[in-house]
């Protein structure tokens, strides 16, 4: 099929955005009613703020109060006349659509919407369609913008080969063409829509997929204790990863590279590749994720859950099921909220991760 260049209006009965700038939204405070009578967690902090636990000095980072531009990229792939076929993944996408509509004031002209029921092959989740969106989805972020990002459809894994794995496999997702054009890994998915964000950008994604507890490469990982679960921070602290974040930050990829090389001559596995996706995946925007289950799990995929007499994936269901009892979490108690949501029927154990630490006892905005 010769790939299409251009991308055209959506067709009339699509609930898809074009591929432009989001509407200008600046100054929306709106938030779900619903809140708790007392004890409400605190708001992000502004201003920059700086690592601590041992992390290298001098390298900062900022929280999003998410009340610029919003813009959403969703994708359910139901995989079709295919092995494997899924049956509640195109639901996931609507529910969530409707849900950001109505909840967080996301606007359907802002939200690009790629399922392979669509007949716009524009709309189809193709993976030279995915990799587009994800490009128009980060285009032009500002601090305190708030981008989102849903994929609900197979995941998988494939050996790691540039060593930032510390179990040897990179994650993957499929797109509907996957077997003609390859599947997308976590790495190129970071690449896309994790280092182009500046300081005080949120990006919010949700994967329902197996295998997907790193599917942003994001290095930081709480247990539902709020407590980082990996390699102490100390690990990393020194002149060698600080020259790394350094020269990422001023756009010197020469000097990355050779930091990288540096620091990590020695590095194999396990904690050096650790170590490694600190240096490499550190971000100073303000990027959270929230996965279906942990790296080597497989979440309710295969043959999808069924809620309320409609197939959906678990963790779009309890994501939104959670927030909808109770609007006004901290990121730990939303954690806690999505698993007790999936406790009474399904095994798999959803993942909190973030582009730099995180202070899971603030208040979770969107």
């Amino acid at each position: 099929m010769k790939p299409v260049q251009h991308y055209g209006p959506p067709q009339p009965q699509q609930y898809i955005g074009q591929y432009s700038q989001a509407s200008p939204q600046l100054g929306y405070t709106a938030r779900p009613s619903q809140s708790p009578a007392t004890g409400l967690p605190p708001p992000p902090p502004s201003g920059l703020q700086h690592f601590g636990g041992g992390a290298p000095q001098g390298y900062a980072f900022q929280y999003s109060n998410c009340t610029g531009r919003r813009k959403a990229l969703l994708i359910g792939i139901n995989y079709f006349g295919q092995r494997g076929q899924l049956r509640g993944c195109i639901n996931d996408v609507r529910n969530m659509t409707a849900y950001l509509a109505e909840h967080f004031g996301y606007r359907r002209e802002d939200m690009v919407i790629l399922t392979d029921d669509q007949q716009n092959p524009m709309s189809q989740p193709t993976k030279q369609n995915i990799l587009r969106a994800m490009h128009w989805l980060v285009k032009d972020a500002r601090p305190n913008d708030s981008l989102f990002f849903h994929y609900s459809g197979h995941g998988g894994q494939t050996k790691d080969l540039d060593g930032d794995e510390a179990d040897g496999y990179d994650e993957v997702i499929y797109p509907v063409d996957f077997r003609q054009t390859g599947h997308i890994t976590d790495d190129e998915m970071h690449r896309i829509m994790v280092r182009p964000l500046q300081a005080g950008v949120r990006l919010t994604a949700i994967f329902d997929s197996c295998h997907s507890g790193t599917a942003l490469d994001l290095p930081y990982i709480y247990s539902t204790q709020g407590i980082l679960k990996e390699p102490n921070l100390a690990k990393e602290a020194g002149q060698g990863l600080l020259s790394v974040i350094s020269s990422y930050s001023q756009g010197d990829l020469g000097g990355v590279a050779s930091n990288i090389m540096s620091f990590f001559k020695k590095a194999t596995s396990g904690e050096d590749a650790y170590a490694r996706t600190l240096a490499t995946k550190t971000s100073p925007a303000d990027v959270i994720m929230l996965s279906g289950s942990k790296d080597d799990q497989t979440s309710v995929r295969r043959a999808d859950a069924t809620i309320a007499s409609q197939a959906t994936g678990a963790m779009s269901w309890a994501f939104m099921t959670a927030l909808k009892k109770n609007p006004q979490q901290s990121y730990v108690q939303l954690l806690n909220s999505i698993r007790d949501e999936l406790a009474t029927k399904y095994t798999q154990k959803p993942q909190l991760s973030s582009s730099h630490p995180l202070n899971t006892n603030l208040l979770f905005v969107m």
